[in-house]
């Protein structure tokens, strides 16, 4: 079962899609809308508990959210999968190795730990460049595990036909880039405080929820509260969309922070 924590703090270091907000060249008025909650960086989240910060998702902004967010420490890094938007970060470990002394304990499935090396060959060759990124990437399967004694549990998931994972920790989940979510997975997200759970658009999308379909998982699982990520500017202005949700459901934003 979770474990309970005495405190569980999430940051959102990004809530947007593979493109970000503004998209390149895009002069649609989300994308040049003045509101900061309407700028929006590659979606990942940071997890501080029992004195540790993980974080889910390094993809091409993971160098500015560790900046903004003055993150001076990192223990390890869940990939839920090995698209750009969630892995292409990871060189910027560098400093962290560095600071810590140690290589990045990286957590991910078998397939995406071959994605790795693949994209990361450098990092695993034989003759290694000086100041490569250091990395132990441990493989994960759909059963739970520890790091530093923080109880995690993966939930599978489908983002169109790639199987992803999502993250349990205590009564926080975290699921992104997915579109479908089997019966015993869903299981595993009762008795949820939090439930953060991607909401693409309004409109049907081919490998994401909508804001319907993310709306009715929030209601079928019963989580107390539900906080919506990975949003693309089809989706309208932060407050706009707010207005329009149950007063149990938020449109999250880049910067937030939460607590359980």
């Amino acid at each position: 079962m979770p474990q309970p924590y005495g405190h569980i703090k999430l940051v959102f270091l990004g809530t947007g899609t593979s493109q970000g907000v503004p998209v390149i060249a895009c002069n649609c008025p989300v994308c040049k809308s003045s509101d900061k909650k309407d700028k929006r960086l590659r979606s990942s989240v940071l997890i501080q508990v029992k004195g540790q910060n993980l974080v889910i998702d390094a993809g091409p902004d993971f160098r500015q959210q560790m900046l903004t967010n003055q993150v001076n420490r990192l223990r390890a890094i869940l990939l839920t999968h090995e698209h750009v938007d969630h892995m292409f970060g990871l060189d910027d470990i560098r400093s962290f190795n560095w600071l810590q002394k140690r290589p990045m304990d990286i957590y991910a499935e078998e397939r995406v730990e071959k994605a790795i090396h693949r994209i990361f060959d450098y990092v695993f060759a034989r003759f290694k460049y000086p100041g490569i990124p250091q990395m132990n990437v441990h493989i994960i399967e759909n059963k739970p595990f520890e790091i530093e004694g923080i109880h995690i549990s993966p939930i599978r998931g489908y983002h169109h036909k790639l199987p992803v994972y999502g993250f349990r920790v205590g009564k926080l989940a975290y699921l992104t880039d997915v579109n479908a979510i089997p019966g015993k997975e869903k299981e595993k997200l009762n008795g949820l405080e939090v439930l953060i759970v991607n909401a693409l658009r309004k409109e049907k999308h081919l490998s994401h929820f909508n804001l319907g379909q993310a709306l009715e998982l929030s209601y079928e699982v019963g989580a107390k509260t539900t906080y919506l990520t990975h949003i693309s500017h089809t989706m309208g202005f932060h407050d706009e969309v707010q207005k329009e949700l149950p007063e149990n459901v938020f449109l999250a934003y880049d910067g937030l922070e939460i607590g359980i």
